[in-house]
């Protein structure tokens, strides 16, 4: 499995925002998740990460998106962030024996500047399936 991002969605309510993305990616979810919720894993391939507290209602800060918590958090399969910037969710599911599905969305205000435009979103959905291409996060160390 090569890993593949299917054509995004966007809809707007009055001044929010939803893009939906499903994102095909190349290694199983045990192999995914630490790219979704540890602070490496989510700056190698997304934006810096000055806090993140592992748990439903922990504190996260990241870099470009702002402060805020942990809204949805099921260890291996679904990780969410509510921050300044919006809400940011990462559902994982089982793609065959080896690979991940990654049901995408990002909820945001008008305005909210290019890190939440569809082309933004695919050129860092690109560089995380090139990261589990080459093996994963141990493989960068």
């Amino acid at each position: 499995m090569t890993g593949s991002i299917e054509q995004g969605s966007s809809q707007a309510h009055g001044n929010t925002h939803i893009l939906h993305f499903l994102v095909r990616l190349p290694r199983p979810m045990d192999a995914v998740w630490p790219a979704l919720a540890t602070p490496e894993g989510i700056g190698a391939w997304w934006t810096g990460v000055d806090l993140l507290e592992p748990r439903l209602g922990g504190a996260v800060a990241l870099r470009g998106a702002g402060n805020g918590q942990v809204t949805a958090w099921d260890v291996d399969r679904v990780a969410e962030y509510s921050v300044e910037g919006g809400r940011i969710r990462f559902h994982l599911e089982r793609d065959g024996d080896e690979g991940t599905v990654l049901r995408f969305t990002h909820e945001f205000q008008e305005g909210a500047g290019d890190g939440a435009s569809e082309p933004g979103w695919r050129t860092r959905f690109e560089r995380l399936i090139e990261i589990l291409r080459g093996g994963g996060l141990q493989d960068r160390r």
